[in-house]
């Protein structure tokens, strides 16, 4: 979850690199030499917890001769496809930390003929079968895993205002001048709001609701980090977040009454993270072993607490710990766009947005 690091002190990439032969990409003997991943900085290298050295310390006790190196690439993938585009390799085995949008983006910009990542059997990842469905990211060239999600809710101070019950609500006087969100074509909670806004307006729609929030006093900021550190010096009562937030908060004793969740329509939009086997890899059975690791039980519950994120297998699943269950808050109804809705969409409608509603 990139916004960690902001909260912990983190925030970009990592990759995973490994010399060995396994069954699916052919060969045999037991795995050994380095299996290299790329994540963002903070899903490695957050200052409190991250789960990224708990996935090395484990995934290494299974292999005796095998390392888990980490790379953190600047701009994330977007490091990585202009490597494709130039003709490089991409001197990584597995990446952790793709969106739906990354992966439409991707191809959007690769087009047909180059690949980032490979398509994935299933049958070598049987973990692969309890993930939940809507968290899936429709992957037409199945080549990305889910491993956990987080929900975009609002969060709201609660001796301000009222919670809001629709979106509807945020358009009216009581709302005024009460909203934090962020910029859709720079923060990944900007972009999955307007997402959520597209979801419930429609295309033909979401332009007049934001023109109606404007009019109603949103202040858009520049990342998620911008709008959440404005809401905690109590610039305004309400910001557009995560329903994870009073983890956070009874971790750090804030006041909860300053982190109340609100969903709008009993809603939040989901924003699954995902994983993928490099194109470039040399080590593809090892790399499909690891991603089936991310999804067993207590991989899931460890990735959940310290990432701050939901599980993307089901409850039946994975234990998890008493203080992210008690804080963690899942949506009653999670809605998304998967890559079928995005594909030609996406840009379109985020440019579109900018201006008319970033630019003005």
């Amino acid at each position: 979850m990139r916004r960690r690091a902001f909260l912990s002190g983190a925030g970009s990439a990592g990759a995973l690199a490994l010399a060995g032969c396994l069954t699916q990409g052919g060969g045999g003997g037991e795995p050994s030499g380095t299996l290299t991943v790329a994540t963002y900085e903070s899903f490695v290298d957050s200052p409190s917890s991250s789960p990224g050295g708990w996935i090395k310390q484990n995934f290494e006790a299974e292999y005796d001769d095998v390392t888990v190196e980490y790379v953190t690439p600047e701009n994330g993938v977007t490091n990585y496809v202009q490597r494709k585009q130039q003709g490089a390799p991409v001197e990584a085995d597995v990446y952790v930390g793709l969106n739906v949008d990354d992966l439409v983006t991707i191809d959007a910009t690769l087009g047909d003929d180059t690949r980032l990542f490979r398509e994935l059997d299933r049958d070598f990842v049987s973990n692969a079968e309890h993930l939940r469905p809507e968290l899936e990211f429709g992957d037409p060239k199945s080549r990305v895993l889910p491993y956990d999600t987080g929900y975009i809710s609002l969060v709201y101070d609660e001796e301000a205002v009222d919670e809001p019950a629709t979106f509807d609500d945020l358009t009216s006087p009581a709302y005024e001048g009460t909203l934090l969100a962020q910029n859709a074509q720079s923060a990944d909670s900007g972009q999955a709001f307007l997402l959520w806004t597209i979801n419930e307006f429609g295309a033909d729609g979401y332009l007049d609701y934001w023109r109606d929030l404007q009019a109603n006093d949103v202040r858009i900021l520049g990342s998620w980090w911008d709008a959440y550190s404005a809401y905690l010096e109590s610039e305004r009562p309400m910001v557009v977040s995560y329903s994870t937030d009073q983890v956070f908060a009874n971790e750090d004793d804030l006041p909860m009454s300053r982190h109340r969740i609100g969903f709008l329509e009993d809603q939040g939009y989901a924003n699954p993270e995902g994983m993928a086997v490099v194109e470039d890899s040399g080590n593809v059975d090892l790399a499909t072993d690891f991603l089936n690791f991310m999804l067993r039980g207590e991989t899931q519950a460890e990735i959940a607490v310290q990432n701050v994120q939901f599980p993307a297998v089901t409850d039946d699943q994975v234990d998890l710990d008493d203080s992210f269950a008690q804080y963690a808050h899942r949506p009653p109804e999670a809605v998304s766009f998967g890559y079928e809705e995005l594909e030609g969409n996406l840009s379109g409608w985020v440019d579109e947005w900018a201006r008319t509603i970033a630019s003005n």
